[in-house]
């Protein structure tokens, strides 16, 4: 039920249509995909740096059908989550500044970026690191 809510909301507040638009401008494939989802395979565009990512319920990949399963396409479903939960395309602005964040806290995009720990790092295939100040350096 919350995937169909999730659709819809992602609609209205242009997230999805904007991923679409992304997909088609990227050369990807698209097809309807579980969860709600629309895969978009053989992206070609080679920014950002990632496996896969999410805008809206729209999920790009560079890789081939298939690529999309398990632990991965659970991570970007909560993505496609975080679109509703933010309103849609704000989270254009406040996932790249989150991952800013990230990056000054531990060097690393992912680690404190609050939305990838809220889809759960693993999952997405990041690795958590500590804080710069919890580094232990050798003397």
């Amino acid at each position: 039920m919350w995937y169909r809510i999730r659709r819809i909301i992602n609609w209205i507040n242009l997230s999805t249509p904007a991923g679409l638009l992304i997909a088609r401008i990227g050369g990807a494939h698209t097809r309807k995909g579980e969860f709600g989802l629309v895969y978009a395979h053989g992206y070609r565009i080679p920014f950002p740096i990632a496996n896969a990512f999410t805008v809206g319920n729209v999920v790009l990949t560079k890789y081939p059908d298939g690529f999309l399963q398990g632990r991965l396409l659970a991570h970007e479903s909560r993505h496609a989550s975080q679109y509703a939960a933010c309103i849609g395309l704000p989270m254009l602005i406040l996932y790249p500044l989150s991952l800013v964040i990230s990056v000054a806290i531990c060097g690393d995009i992912a680690s404190w970026n609050v939305f990838e720990r809220m889809a759960n790092l693993e999952d997405g295939g990041y690795r958590r690191h500590p804080p710069r100040w919890r580094r232990i350096s050798p003397h």
